[in-house]
């Protein structure tokens, strides 16, 4: 039995079957309209040859890290670095005619690849920058440091690219107000909260890993959440953009980019992974809500309250 509070995603094996069955199989070709808003089971690598050219605004990638990890019957084991870079070239490679010559790149990866991840990007596109992001979750070590952070590598495609920062900003508590000629300086006062929308910057510490009693939850190891997801995705794309995630695991880029309203294109080979993915969007279908970004934008981590209060009032 498990608690009312657990909201983790189950899903029964014939709603399984029905979500597969869902899922598109390519085994050709495939123009725009076929891949748009769908769910590809299958190898990325074997599926980007088949997607339409330059028809990408934005990737998002969430490779697997170059650690040991079992991802549900398909285990990834550590390799050399130089066989990692192999493995990154390959699939970016193959993802390069897909994108459009204003498109941006985002890749996921912890500190043992993130050199790697950086040293190839660099042979294709233009870094531009490297977030680091603060999870809450991490085993803690006698010998060494906690791990708690995580990088994703920002690149461009060339110099002409999309960048929303009006629509990414980060609402802070203010907690000594600042006041000119006894007015508020760059800040807000509302119910006695003070706040100020501030512009973002490349250490986020703001994101909460997905855990048991957040409707986004799925049984996946590695899963990233829908508000990380939503700051790379309203940064770098226009609604109508299509949006490609050749790693998709569970569907986190695909449901973000529905909610946002854009077009997404996920590729998984993992049939489990296949099937949360599916319920998700199905879920969004009733529930567009994004926790953590509230009325255009993002709130600090632990200010549901205060979130929950702005909303209440607006209404």
């Amino acid at each position: 039995m498990r608690s009312k509070r657990n909201k983790t995603i189950e899903v029964s094996e014939k709603e399984g079957r029905r979500y597969i069955k869902e899922c598109l199989k390519l085994k050709k070709p495939a123009s725009e309209d076929e891949i748009r808003d769908k769910i590809i089971f299958g190898d990325t690598l074997k599926i980007l040859p088949l997607l339409p050219k330059d028809s990408v605004k934005l990737m998002i990638a969430d490779p697997p890290y170059n650690i040991d990890k079992d991802f549900n019957g398909n285990r990834f084991k550590q390799i050399p670095d130089e066989m990692y870079a192999d493995y990154t070239r390959q699939w970016i490679e193959a993802a390069i005619p897909l994108l459009k010559g204003d498109a941006s790149i985002y890749v996921c990866c912890d500190w043992t690849s993130s050199s790697v991840i950086e040293s190839v990007l660099k042979q294709y596109f233009t870094v531009r920058n490297r977030i680091t992001w603060q999870r809450e979750k991490g085993r803690g070590s006698k010998s060494n440091w906690k791990n708690s952070m995580e990088d994703i590598w920002f690149a461009t495609v060339s110099g002409k690219y999309t960048f929303n920062v009006e629509d990414v900003l980060l609402r802070r508590r203010v907690i000594a107000p600042y006041r000119e000629d006894g007015k508020a300086k760059d800040w807000e006062e509302k119910d006695g909260e003070r706040f100020r929308n501030t512009y973002p910057s490349n250490f986020w510490d703001d994101i909460s890993v997905p855990y048991w009693s957040m409707a986004e939850n799925t049984g996946h190891p590695t899963q990233k959440s829908e508000k990380l997801m939503a700051k790379l995705i309203l940064a770098s794309s226009d609604k109508g953009d299509l949006i490609l995630d050749p790693f998709s695991g569970s569907g986190t880029t695909a449901v973000t980019a529905k909610k946002l309203g854009r077009h997404y294109c996920g590729i998984e080979q993992n049939r489990q992974y296949c099937i949360w993915a599916k319920k998700r969007l199905e879920m969004a279908d009733e529930d567009s809500r994004i926790q953590g970004y509230t009325d255009g934008v993002f709130w600090e981590r632990n200010t549901r309250a205060q979130q929950e209060k702005y909303v209440n009032k607006k209404k």
